[in-house]
């Protein structure tokens, strides 16, 4: 069987302004913020506008802290407008070279990040007429490629989990989790929190998840997402099994973990299966199956920012071997 991959469809949450980043507004900013303004006034402003768009807190965190070593070397009182693309460079070389402190890849990857994120943001404002962060290369520390299945296990997994729909003592619950995260891409902690309002199944051939946050600051990663037909059965089956109340998985992470393990051991998967490995699997497939990335990342619920680092590696795991 070959699962429908499923794409996204952006939609408007009654009440609550727009699910998708794109319609948030690009750049909001003090209206005294100019190009004489201080490296501390915009650094100010930057702060309550990363607030407004619903940066997540360490996030948040991590660029305060990142520009406060930036208003240390350049000083607190510089106007932004007095900061040119050979003054960044120079500031990254003394990261690197000339700090005294170690700066490992990842934190200087962060930093270079951070300078990109802020001066594009002065930029996109009109506060600086160009951007002195754009042409400074980003350079990715070197991590491993994330772990997925191949097709021929993906197939296992879903041949196995299929046939305990039918065994003696029925069992939807696995079938319905592999069939779910291979679909959408959605993390573990995503999952928890499916409740069965957020499963529409008007169209049994076309059912829908919608991903629901309770917090307002990450309502910027609520998105609609497409099941294939193969989702509604398991799923009826599944709430004539376990008549969950409330939310559709009414059991701990650890346990659903464990019907992975389980699921892989039937499979013959070595080395187990898990959350992470379906989600990245599923963002391979749909890159393989043409996907524009800009579509997937919102699938994915990643900002634009995880995603610089992401996409990369989705690309190279989706690149025909050598």
């Amino acid at each position: 069987m070959t699962d429908d991959q499923p794409l996204l469809f952006p939609e408007k949450r009654p009440g609550r302004g727009s699910t998708g980043e794109k319609t948030r507004p690009v750049a909001s900013l003090p209206p005294d913020l100019t190009v004489s303004s201080s490296l501390a006034a915009a650094v100010t402003g930057f702060h309550g506008h990363m607030i407004r768009q619903g940066f997540s807190n360490n996030t948040i965190m991590a660029f305060l802290a990142d520009l406060r070593l930036v208003s240390k070397y350049f000083a607190a009182n510089r106007a932004v407008g007095k900061i040119a693309e050979a003054d960044l460079a120079q500031f990254m070389t003394w990261l690197r070279a000339d700090r005294g402190v170690p700066c490992s890849p990842k934190s200087y990857a962060r930093r270079l990040t951070t300078l990109k994120v802020f001066f594009g943001w002065l930029a996109e404002a009109g506060v600086l007429e160009q951007d002195p962060a754009a042409a400074l290369i980003h350079e990715h520390p070197t991590t491993p490629l994330p772990q997925i299945l191949y097709d021929g296990q993906v197939n296992d997994l879903l041949r196995v989990t299929r046939d305990l729909l039918w065994s003696a003592k029925p069992d939807a619950r696995p079938y319905l989790l592999v069939t779910l995260i291979l679909q959408t891409g959605i993390k573990k902690s995503e999952c928890m929190e499916i409740k069965q309002e957020h499963i529409d199944l008007s169209n049994p051939q076309s059912p829908v998840l919608y991903v629901r946050y309770d917090d307002p600051r990450r309502t910027l990663k609520e998105r609609k997402l497409a099941l294939g037909p193969n989702f509604t059965p398991a799923y009826r089956q599944y709430l004539r099994e376990y008549k969950p109340k409330g939310y559709v998985f009414e059991c701990t992470a650890r346990n659903l973990e464990y019907v992975l393990e389980d699921a892989a051991k039937l499979a013959d998967i070595e080395g187990g299966v898990s959350f992470e490995q379906l989600r990245w699997t599923c963002a391979v497939r749909d890159y393989r199956n043409g996907m524009n990335q800009e579509h997937l990342r919102e699938k994915l619920g990643l900002s634009k920012i995880s995603w610089r680092e992401s996409f990369p590696k989705v690309r190279r795991l989706a690149r025909p071997a050598l």
